[in-house]
C-alpha cells in the first residue's frame, strides 16, 4: 500500500461517499482512485468555497463529505468554513496537499505552508500532519467520526515529506 492508498483506504472505511476536489498533483493518484470507484460521488471543482458549499448541500441530503485540495485553497474558504459548516454543524472531512513546507520547489508556497496549521488552530479546527502511512489511514479513518462529534470540519494536512 503506498501513500495515497492509505488515503484512499481511510475514505473508504470512514464510509465517505461524497468527494469534491481541487486538482493538485501530490493528490494526483488518489483523485484518480476516487474518480474510478462508483461508491464515491466525485465532484471536480474549480474553487476551494464553491466545494465547501456543494459539501455542505450533500451532506444535507445524507452524504458523508471530504474535499481535497491544496492547503493554499485554505484562505479562499475560510469564510464558508466558519459561516456555514461550523455555524450549522455540518461535519467535513479535509484532506489537504501541504504545500510549502520541507522539500518544497517552489517559492510562492512557502509563506501559505508557514501559515495552514497556525490559521486551522485559529478557526479552531482540529488537524492531523501524518507522517507516515499506517497513521493517515487511521487518521483519515477516525476524523469523519470527529468532525461528526464536533460539528465542524478536521483536516489532515499532507507535507511534501509524506509523498
Amino acid at each position: 500500500m503506498d501513500s495515497s492508498d492509505a488515503i484512499y483506504k481511510g475514505l473508504k472505511d470512514a464510509g465517505i461517499n461524497f468527494i469534491v476536489s481541487v486538482p493538485c498533483v501530490n493528490l494526483s493518484k488518489l483523485l484518480n482512485l476516487v474518480e474510478d470507484d462508483p461508491e464515491i460521488q466525485h465532484v471536480p471543482v474549480t474553487r476551494e468555497e464553491e466545494g465547501i458549499g456543494i459539501c455542505a448541500g450533500a451532506y444535507m441530503g445524507g452524504a458523508k463529505t471530504a474535499i481535497l485540495m491544496q492547503n493554499s485553497g485554505l484562505g479562499n474558504c475560510i469564510n464558508a468554513l466558519k459561516s456555514l459548516t461550523e455555524l450549522y454543524e455540518f461535519p467535513l472531512l479535509m484532506i489537504m496537499s501541504h504545500r510549502g513546507t520541507e522539500g518544497e520547489g517552489i517559492c510562492g508556497q512557502v509563506p501559505m505552508g508557514k501559515s495552514t496549521a497556525k490559521i486551522l488552530e485559529a478557526m479552531e479546527f482540529s488537524y492531523y500532519k501524518p507522517e507516515t502511512k499506517e497513521e493517515a489511514y487511521e487518521n483519515v479513518k477516525n476524523s469523519w467520526e470527529q468532525s461528526q462529534e464536533e460539528g465542524k470540519p478536521v483536516s489532515i494536512l499532507l507535507e511534501i515529506k509524506y509523498w
